[in-house]
């Protein structure tokens, strides 16, 4: 039974969370990432897909608040 207590600060995120998080172990060689059994991969590869969404995450908010700046 999942304990992941974790809930997105935006409702309807959830769902381009996981769209992100595929597309990022996609691109990372991690075929099949939606079926596979996240147990039998190392945490390497689990922690690369969390890191790099991290930073994908991270340079949308930069360009979202570097485009707003001049709204300010």
């Amino acid at each position: 039974m999942s304990r992941n207590t974790n809930k997105p600060a935006v409702q309807g995120a959830a769902y381009a969370l996981d769209q992100l998080k595929y597309e990022i172990a996609n691109e990372l060689g991690l075929a099949n990432y939606q079926q596979s059994d996240k147990g039998q991969l190392t945490s390497r590869q689990n922690g690369y897909v969390g890191g790099y969404m991290t930073r994908k995450l991270v340079q949308y908010a930069e360009d979202a608040l570097s485009k707003n700046q001049g709204q300010l």
